[in-house]
């Protein structure tokens, strides 16, 4: 079958163009030949990438060879049945929603959960089996089972025996499991209960029924019931064999199609029966593109009248279909951890997204009253930025996030008119990014052959590398810093491009491969097309259940293949990464952000209890769960702020303001508390900014750490380019330090401040110093903050992070612990200020001995000084 035409309206002829990106087949995997689906893109390419640094590895955890017998790789790590392919391959698969599955050695288990719960910070479903699907020939020998197509979204898995043979089409989305039949005795198990009754004969424990027809009425013991349909006439035998167990029989071998589908409520029955003849064997993607518009289209490959295919749709396919044929929500529903499924009719679903224009920096000028704070940080931020210093990579993740933060300083000084600033950047990008082509390095990528595509060599045998990138865990994340990197660089030396544009593409391939054609990587590996989001979890543990923690970072990596395709590839991958995007950030909105404001009642609310939107920001969607908390830590700012990072300009369509405004008052207990780190802080005062820029901007003012992810000129930009319906100044008044050299003097007492002695280097402000006796201190500009640098000695003061110490002019080199924020002390005279330590965020104070101590938790804690210039 074919898809719509497609219609492609390019934006811009000025972009390269080097590889053909014509129609190629992308409807199911190289080898599998079961569709012939045509897609817009061809491959990026279709190189091996013989020169990776890291030459060739196999994982650890290679895919079961007689799940995929016969077949090749480049194979799907992150999709919703990786469980059935990675060892062991008895895993609980994550679909075919509303169902979710496993296999074992006889067949196909199934069932949706019942068993909804909340238990103050997680709405959970946990999984249930209701049915195992078999046949009686089959011996149970585990590797008697094999994938025999599989497709962006679908696989079909087929048990055999001889010459008998039972083939499960898994399709997401429709509301029967579905089970072809070859010279088979089918044989239904029950996993829940026994069987209470069958087409309405009561069973008893022992007890037996037998009914031929083409439709059959089964219910357990615990009152579920299932709907089976046959599209042949067959005789079936019901057997309670206990209160927990029962079968259901066929009389004799079998060849035909079976249906099981759960009925929910007796009111479903009728559009269940008006649809079961039509069934779907997989699923193809199509696209169509206008300059600001992607339609994603799903084309069902039918058995039957396509027209009358019975599908169910989650909240993020309902707020975007076209035209679409709804049966009433009473008809059929499923509650699942993504909300109410509800019904959809035909075998063609066209969703339609805007795209954002946005790419290297955001669609409007710096708001000028933010200019010369930005200009200032971006000069001083850039001027530490040694290629000599440039940092080794020790990992993927951190260097990734860290390097991407300083190719944003590029950007922006592109932006701004400061070509001077971005040459520097450009070289310490090379230099750090050079390490990843040389295969003498410590930590290298390279090829992993079992399943196909680039990984860290070091954890390529363990999952505890690297957050378990070999075992295909967040390469989105991981790859679309790299390509990030590797964009901006290209961006302003066209001759690195040149040198490494087959080695960079590597990493693209990886993550947004569009094409079947290409016989290294599998298709945009992270994304479940039909869940609408990217999985983060690979096939470590057997697969388990699939999640991801930061949807930020998701749509981070495809907006690294967004620059990338920009300055490498052509319009065709520009717009793939501009839709990869658009639907990554819906279903951050639809699944991640959470609205107290919407109704129980709403369609399209995935979480219809109130308790449970009230939690504002979920951390981490699973399959079974979703829940406002990370494996790694359980604060609000944590994890509104994983939703918000990295700090990017096309996230500025993420950050809606009712979302921001019920996060901002959220997390406000955490805002205001010294001693959560700023590095969080400064990700959610930024997406408040696109709500109101500038009480964000007065709060920045307040920041001493960005973290390695982001910049003080990156925080400020980003606030500085917010839609400004105020039209007031955005930056009006943005404190600084006193900067020169001064003498400081306690307002209090007039005691003036020394270093105690010459081998003693605290801080003191005694009574008889006198200002002769005082000490001088340089006062430097740092973003937000300064230094204290003793004129005497070139040591700068220090301040430690516990406050139990003096101050002392200790250090030879400035850091984190060396700076400090002086501010007009609120209440007191012209010119009398407090110190606030950046080292834990306390205020400097008076100890009764004298000495100056970092201990103060409030401002008005805090001595107030007089900086005397000198």
């Amino acid at each position: 079958m074919f898809g719509s035409l497609i219609s492609v309206l390019l934006a811009s002829s000025a972009l390269v163009a080097s590889l053909p990106s014509g129609n190629v087949s992308l409807g199911d995997s190289s080898g599998f030949g079961a569709l012939d689906e045509r897609g817009l893109f061809g491959p990026i390419s279709t190189g091996s990438a013989a020169g990776i640094a890291g030459g060739q590895v196999a994982c650890g955890s290679p895919p079961l060879s007689s799940f995929f017998a016969g077949l090749e790789p480049p194979f799907p790590t992150n999709s919703w049945w990786a469980p059935y392919a990675a060892p062991p391959g008895t895993g609980t698969a994550a679909g075919p929603f509303p169902y979710q599955s496993a296999l074992d050695g006889y067949g196909v288990l199934f069932g949706i959960s019942v068993n909804r719960q909340f238990d103050g910070t997680s709405i959970k479903q946990p999984t249930q089996n209701d049915w195992r699907a078999s046949f009686s020939e089959h011996s149970g020998t585990f590797a008697n089972h094999k994938a025999t197509a599989f497709d962006t979204q679908s696989v079909t898995v087929q048990y055999f025996q001889g010459s008998s043979s039972m083939t499960a089409y898994l399709v997401p989305g429709s509301p029967y499991m579905t089970f072809a039949y070859n010279a088979a005795t089918p044989l239904l198990t029950s996993m829940n209960g026994g069987i209470k009754s069958f087409n309405g004969q009561a069973l008893t424990d022992g007890g037996s029924a037998t009914a031929t027809g083409t439709q059959f009425t089964v219910v357990d013991t615990t009152g579920t019931t299932y709907l089976i349909y046959a599209l042949s006439s067959i005789t079936l035998t019901a057997t309670s064999v206990s209160s927990t167990s029962g079968t259901v029989r066929g009389g004799a071998t079998f060849t035909g199609v079976l249906r099981l589908v759960k009925l929910a409520d007796p009111g479903h029955k009728a559009l269940l029966d008006q649809h079961h003849q039509v069934y779907p064997t997989s699923v193809g993607l199509d696209y169509s593109f206008t300059d600001t518009t992607g339609t994603l289209i799903f084309n069902w490959q039918t058995v039957g009248d396509g027209s009358q295919l019975l599908m169910l749709t989650w909240p993020h396919h309902r707020l975007t279909m076209q035209n679409p044929n709804f049966p009433a929500t009473t008809a059929l529903g499923y509650l699942t951890t993504k909300g109410w499924m509800y019904p959809a009719i035909g075998n063609q679903w066209r969703m339609l997204h805007q795209l954002s224009s946005i790419s290297w920096n955001a669609p409007r000028a710096l708001d000028s009253s933010c200019s010369s704070s930005v200009l200032q940080g971006l000069a001083y931020e850039v001027g530490q930025l040694d290629p000599a210093q440039a940092p080794v990579p020790g990992d993927f993740y951190y260097w990734g996030g860290t390097l991407a933060a300083k190719a944003r300083l590029a950007l922006i000084a592109d932006n701004l008119g400061r070509s001077d600033l971005v040459t520097p950047v450009v070289n310490y990008l090379k230099a750090s990014f050079n390490h990843w082509f040389d295969s003498s390095a410590s930590t290298v990528p390279a090829y992993e052959t079992a399943w196909g595509g680039v990984v860290n060599k070091a954890g390529a045998s363990n999952a505890n590398v690297d957050f378990g990138n070999g075992y295909y865990n967040d390469h989105h994340f991981h790859y679309g810093y790299f390509l990030t990197v590797a964009a901006v660089i290209a961006k302003f030396d066209g001759a690195w491009l040149s040198q490494h544009r087959d080695y960079i593409n590597w990493f693209a391939r990886d993550i947004i491969n569009p094409s079947t054609q290409d016989p290294y990587f599998p298709v945009t590996r992270c994304r479940d097309w039909f869940a609408g989001h990217s999985w983060a979890s690979g096939i470590a543990n057997g697969a388990g259940s699939r999640d991801q923690e930061s949807s930020g970072e998701a749509v981070s990596g495809y907006y690294g293949a967004l620059l990338w395709a920009s300055v490498a590839l052509s319009q065709d991958y520009v717009n793939y990464a501009k839709l990869l995007i658009a639907t990554e950030q819906q279903a951050s909105q639809v699944y991640w952000h959470l609205y107290p404001q919407k109704g129980q009642a709403d369609r399209d609310n995935p979480y219809p209890e109130p308790a449970v939107r009230n939690l504002v920001t979920m951390g981490n969607v699973m399959d079974w769960q979703s829940g406002a908390w990370l494996f790694w830590g359980a604060q609000r700012s944590l994890i509104a702020a994983i939703q918000i990072l990295p700090l990017i300009p096309v996230n500025e369509a993420l950050y809606d303001t009712q979302w921001v405004e019920n996060m901002w008052s959220y997390t406000m207990p955490e805002l205001v508390d010294p001693t959560i780190g700023d590095e969080w802080k400064c990700l959610i005062i930024a997406a408040y900014s696109n709500a109101h820029p500038q009480v964000a901007a007065a709060w920045s003012a307040n920041l001493t750490n960005w973290g390695t992810g982001n910049t003080y000129t990156n925080e400020l930009y980003f606030i500085g380019t917010r839609p400004n319906p105020l039209g007031t100044p955005i930056c009006a008044s943005l404190p600084q330090n006193p900067y020169g050299t001064f003498k400081l003097q306690v307002a209090a007492t007039g005691n003036y401040v020394a270093v105690a002695s010459s081998a003693n280097p605290n801080l003191v402000a005694s009574p008889g110093i006198s200002s002769s006796a005082a000490s001088s201190f340089t006062s430097a500009y740092v973003p937000n903050a300064g230094t204290l640098q003793l004129a005497s000695t070139g040591q700068y003061v220090t301040a430690d992070q516990s406050g139990n110490y003096p101050l002392a002019g200790s250090r030879a080199t400035a850091s984190t612990w060396e700076r400090f924020v002086i501010r007009r002390k609120v209440g007191a005279a012209e010119g009398v200020y407090t110190i606030k330590a950046a080292s834990n965020g306390r205020y400097v104070t008076v100890a009764s001995d004298g000495s100056l101590v970092n201990d103060g938790v409030e401002e008005a804690a805090g001595a107030g000084f007089r900086f005397v210039k000198v």
